[in-house]
Parts: C-alpha cells; structure tokens; sequence
C-alpha cells in the first residue's frame, strides 16, 4: 500500500496554503472527504476502515512532516500536522512558482480570464480549457504534460474578483460536473 499521492498531495496543499497566507510555523489541519482518501489508496474504506489504515502513516511522511494526528467525523477526515511540517515544506521543498503567481494573479481584482489563460500558457502550450456552466464554476483549466501538476483548476468569476479551486482528477469526477 502506497502513501506516496497522499503525502505529495499534503505537501501541495501546504506549498498553496504558503503561497496564499504566507509561511508562518504553526499546526495546521487541513480536511479530507473519505472518496479523496479512498483515491489516493485505490481503496474502497469505509471510515473505519480508513482509519485504521491511517493510524500509523509511514516514516516517509512523519520523518518529513512529524507525527501528524488523524480523526475522523463520519466521513470527513482530518490530518492535524505539526508546525515542523509546515517548516520542512517551507525549508526543504522549492516553491510552487506557478501556485504562486495564480495566487498572485487571482488576488488582483481586476484580474481577468485572459489572464490566467495566458499564466498556464507560460508553463505550457499543452492545456485544456473549457467553459462550465453548472453554477459553481466558469471554466475548467488544466494542464496535459506537466506530471508534477495534475490538478484540474476551476475558476469562478464573481464580478468584482475570480476565485479557484483545484482538485485531483479523481474527485473533479466524483463531482460529475
């Protein structure tokens, strides 16, 4: 069994939450829905099970990110990780330069569509747009050749600023938009 997408994904959350707040040494809890979990270990836990599978992670995560504390209410799952994860992100992982800039980009309020569009056009040709008309969301932007960024990005334009969200293949799917 395989931690590997789980503590990449952990690591990717916490380069983000850096890039958006800014690095501060701190707990953080960040909070996971049991499908994502059962993704990540092509699983089908209940959350029990999950658990169980989760009460002792491997030392390539807890010698990295410390001994991080996981609970469960129902099917919604927390990872409580100690402020010496959030440093080792920060100290010995280089930065998510794009996740920086998007972040960047999204917090101007006269930021614009086009924009984006032309940000993940300087990391790649190779992306895929398309627009979303399900009321949560405006367009899809993705990248196809940039294995360490296979998030699906979902933007939303709200008027006056455009807000994003980003998840795994898996979960875009389970959402059926």
């Amino acid at each position: 069994m395989s931690f590997d997408k789980l503590k990449q994904n952990l690591i990717d959350i916490i380069k983000e939450e850096q890039a958006k707040l800014g690095f501060f040494k701190e707990d953080i809890r960040l909070y996971y829905p049991l499908s994502s979990l059962n993704h990540f270990f092509d699983s089908e836990d209940n959350a029990a099970e999950m658990q169980a599978r989760l009460e002792r992670l491997p030392t390539s995560i807890t010698d990295k990110l410390g001994q991080i504390e996981v609970s469960h209410r129902g099917d919604r799952f927390c990872f409580h990780i100690p402020q010496e994860g959030t440093v080792y992100v920060h100290e010995n992982t280089a930065p998510n330069e794009f996740i920086h800039r998007l972040v960047e980009l999204v917090s101007r309020h006269d930021c614009t569509m086009n924009e984006i569009l032309n940000l993940f056009h300087t990391y790649s040709e190779n992306i895929i747009s398309e627009e979303m008309n399900n009321g949560e969301f405006d367009r899809l932007i993705r990248f196809t050749d940039r294995p360490e960024d296979p998030y699906y990005y979902c933007f939303k334009d709200e008027g006056c600023h455009i807000i994003y969200h980003r998840f795994l293949p898996e979960d875009y799917n389970d959402f059926d938009f």
